[in-house]
């Protein structure tokens, strides 16, 4: 009797899970394959990763669910009735309050400079996703819509159009902006900020909180023609109650004991391309010699007839070396290409706890604002030169929810890697010392009765030393199982490069020649490899039921 063809999944996160999920669940499948997960970690999850932080439940890798419409997680998450717990969460009420945007040195920023800024650098976003038309009702998006347009029609003309980054069209988009509103230039400055200063701080503000959303840590590198393929769910975005592993945990949860093999780490992957003869094929898959074989850290081997593998876009881009790669013989080079092209890049959580001392009934960190910093540029004479530069491109602090004693940053690119190497006693000297130039009081008061003042000169007082007693933060970029955080479309690659990652091996029609290549031995499921919802855990989700699908299908089409 022939065996059961044997599907081994590359990694236990939601991709991986989702395929055996599928598979294992099918009706059409049943009895029919010998399934196995291998996973190099010690849990499942992958970059979903829900911990425990100062007695909140918090998240050091996916965090949101990106719109409730349409969202698989969101229907998971619900069906398990995750979405309530009595354990406080983080940002179990949405976003901590109204942020109060501060500029570097205590200075509160009024509506006045802040929104009409806040609202081009919206509006240039959403020219680039396709959102803002000509067609836009009101005046000032109208005018917003001209603007962009002009930028775009600058950069095009000063370059390729296919290579347009989001980095060049947001700045030369700020400085039409300028340009159309040079008049208001004339206006006092507050202590050290001019206007111009002001704007270009509370742009750049917006920028490093788009690098945390692609996880481009230089936008200069993100791809503006990708933009527009980018979909999004519709509806509010949440956090999962109960942590996102509950999600991971269901998915998990209908398969049996031992499917799961947790420290198997893959070192090698064995496939046949070409020239594969195989004496014992039966409806157009081996049965008994399979074409695959995975040779492990541990020095074990497995032998399947077909491998899915869900490893992250930066574990393959370490992968494809010629000597030392994870495949053998190498990938095929319009896949290499593409996994060479595509961006990949790291974005890393750092959770800081109050210091007991600031909290007593929750009174003092009621008062704690959401804090929307707007630092003076690195190379600017008028910076606190004692903030470190790491946090010089950091967007936020706040609570993690109203009145907790968590604090949480986001940090992109460079600063996320530098965050990984710093000890606990220099990150809380940084954040430290960068609290006390925002929320301390300014010297000079503003004297002007001008409705359109840049600051204020006031901010919510706390107090003026905030001692933190324990600090957590992620280490994406320097896990090796990892190697960063999620995919974006960089400059030089495009949408057909995402698709280029979904394709399996040997190339479907590339070998018709050859009756005896096992079809399907190599099969990609992850984020990375979706073309609309790369980046997101929904996007790896549709990816592992992409996957279990092909299988499926191709095995109703043989008879098996």
């Amino acid at each position: 009797m022939a065996k059961k063809p044997r599907i081994v999944i590359i990694g236990a996160g939601m991709a991986g899970l989702t395929a055996a999920n599928k598979l294992y669940t099918s009706a059409s499948s049943q009895d029919l394959f010998e399934l196995c997960i291998v996973e190099a970690g010690t849990r499942i999850g992958g970059r979903i990763n829900t911990s425990e932080f100062g007695g909140d439940r918090i998240e050091m890798g996916a965090t949101w669910i990106h719109g409730i419409g349409g969202s698989p997680v969101y229907e998971i998450a619900r069906q398990t009735a995750s979405l309530h717990s009595e354990q406080p969460w983080e940002c179990m009420d949405g976003f901590s309050g109204q942020p109060k945007p501060v500029a570097e040195g205590g200075f509160e920023l009024t509506p006045s400079i802040i929104e009409p800024v806040s609202s081009f650098f919206d509006s240039l976003m959403d020219y680039a996703q396709g959102k803002l038309t000509e067609g836009s009702s009101s005046r000032e998006n109208f005018d917003f819509y001209n603007l962009a347009t002009k930028a775009f029609k600058i950069r095009t003309r000063n370059g390729d159009s296919g290579k347009i980054s989001v980095g060049s069209f947001l700045r030369q988009g700020l400085s039409c902006y300028w340009d159309c509103f040079k008049e208001q230039d004339e206006l006092n400055g507050y202590g050290t900020w001019s206007r111009k200063l002001v704007e270009e701080a509370i742009f750049a503000m917006h920028e490093n909180t788009q690098r945390t959303y692609t996880s481009a840590g230089d936008l200069f590198t993100l791809d503006f023609t990708a933009e527009s393929e980018y979909q999004m769910f519709p509806d509010e975005e949440i956090t999962i109650a109960r942590g996102y592993t509950t999600v991971i945990e269901h998915l998990a949860s209908v398969l049996p004991p031992g499917l799961i093999q947790l420290g198997r780490e893959v070192a090698k992957i064995d496939w046949q391309p070409e020239g594969y003869q195989s004496k014992h094929l039966e409806n157009g898959y081996a049965s008994s010699a399979k074409p695959v074989k995975l040779h492990f850290c541990d020095g074990s081997t497995m032998l399947a007839d077909h491998v899915i593998v869900t490893v992250s876009l930066g574990v393959l881009k370490a992968g494809i070396h010629q000597d030392s790669g994870m495949f053998n013989p190498p990938l095929p080079s319009f896949k290499t290409q593409a996994i060479s092209r595509l961006g990949y890049g790291v974005v890393n959580k750092l959770f800081l706890q109050l210091s007991p001392s600031h909290d007593a009934k929750g009174e003092n960190l009621s008062k704690f604002p959401f804090l929307h910093m707007a630092f003076h540029r690195q190379e600017s004479e008028l910076r606190n030169k004692k903030i470190p530069w790491w946090m010089r491109r950091t967007a936020s602090l706040c609570p993690i929810y109203k009145k907790s004693r968590v604090l949480l940053a986001w940090f992109a690119g460079e600063e996320a890697l530098e965050l990984e190497s710093l000890s606990d006693e220099e990150i809380i000297n940084g954040v430290s010392t960068t609290i006390s130039s925002f929320l301390s009081q300014p010297h000079k008061k503003s004297e002007s009765n001008n409705s359109h003042e840049l600051c204020n000169g006031n901010v919510n007082h706390v107090e003026s030393e905030v001692k933190f007693n324990k600090v957590l933060k992620s280490k994406w970029g320097s896990d090796p199982l990892f190697r960063g955080s999620y995919s974006y479309v960089a400059v030089g690659s495009g949408g057909d490069d995402l698709d280029t990652m979904a394709e399996p091996l040997p190339k479907i029609g590339s070998f018709e020649s050859s009756a005896n290549i096992p079809p399907l031995q190599i099969l990609f499921a992850g984020e990375a490899t979706h073309r609309t919802h790369y980046s997101t855990t929904h996007g790896a989700y549709f990816s592992g039921l992409r996957e279990a699908n092909r299988l499926l299908q191709h095995y109703q089409s043989v008879g098996v």
